[in-house]
């Protein structure tokens, strides 16, 4: 399999295809898709999902994707690093990049928020025109309309999570959900206790209510979440391991390689180089 790196922080490019652009690529870097015309199937991993006109598609680094073309297809392509995402000061979402992660998890269009679809629109339209029209500062302007999509896109994943965890008016989970993603680095504030205090649950509530509301208890969340930010660390950044112990708040890179031994029954370094794309290449 071709393995496609980009070396820009955010590249936008426009295609017309009449078969599948992506087939057999696998991309190290976020891409999202706008489907300007046409329409035919998507599979990303084991999902299929239809795409039509205006349906906007994430694909997270390390993906499996193919577009099965029924109708000849525009589209608007913006690729992004995972540690453009990362580094970038975002004023109030924290993790973003795991967010964004969380798409993986999704089918098809994430486009669901209605009143986005306007600000969308208006978005691709203006990237478009930047392609066909550059000029003065394109590229603090482009920074800008992808940054936008970005966000469009982390809320309506937000979104599409809080439905998909809870059918009922009580959004508390997804309060706490979003506290536990902001503290992630701190082990301090992610203990029981803490969120208890935070959220006037007592500990034994707080526990009944998280896997009623979520599926799993909270400490399993707190983990699962933990260690998909990691293997994200290992695989997709040039992070040390060190560096992630820091992080994370670990005590030292055995205690690290402890809590991620207890899931992939090997050492970080050993798992990086059985998953890691390049070595897949």
């Amino acid at each position: 399999m071709k393995r496609e790196n980009i070396d820009q922080l955010v590249k936008v490019e426009y295609h017309q295809a009449v078969s599948c652009p992506l087939k057999d690529i696998q991309f190290s870097f976020f891409q999202m898709v706008y489907v300007i015309a046409g329409k035919g199937f998507l599979k990303i991993n084991d999902n299929i999902s239809s795409y039509s006109k205006g349906s906007l598609i994430l694909l997270t680094p390390n993906d499996q994707h193919n577009l099965e073309i029924i109708e000849n297809t525009d589209l608007l392509l913006v690729k992004f690093s995972e540690r453009y995402v990362k580094n970038y000061k975002w004023n109030s979402i924290n993790s973003m990049e795991c967010l964004l992660y969380g798409a993986s998890f999704l089918s098809g269009c994430i486009l669901q928020n209605k009143p986005d679809v306007v600000l969308v629109n208006s978005i691709v339209d203006s990237l478009l025109h930047g392609l066909n029209y550059p000029d003065l500062y394109q590229e603090e302007l482009t920074f800008n309309y992808v940054n936008a999509l970005i966000v469009i896109a982390a809320r309506n994943i937000s979104k599409m999570r809080a439905e998909h965890i809870t059918s009922n008016s009580d959004k508390r989970a997804i309060d706490i959900i979003n506290y536990i993603q902001g503290n992630i680095h701190d082990p301090a504030l992610l203990k029981v206790s803490a969120i208890s205090e935070k959220f006037g649950f007592s500990q034994t509530y707080l526990g009944s209510y998280f896997k009623k509301q979520c599926g799993e208890t909270i400490q399993q969340y707190i983990s699962n979440y933990k260690m998909r930010l990691i293997e994200h660390r290992v695989l997709f950044s040039d992070m040390r391991v060190n560096e992630i112990v820091t992080e994370f708040g670990f005590s030292d890179e055995s205690h690290l390689n402890k809590f991620f031994k207890k899931r992939h029954h090997m050492s970080l370094t050993e798992f990086k180089k059985m998953k890691s794309p390049k070595a897949m290449v």
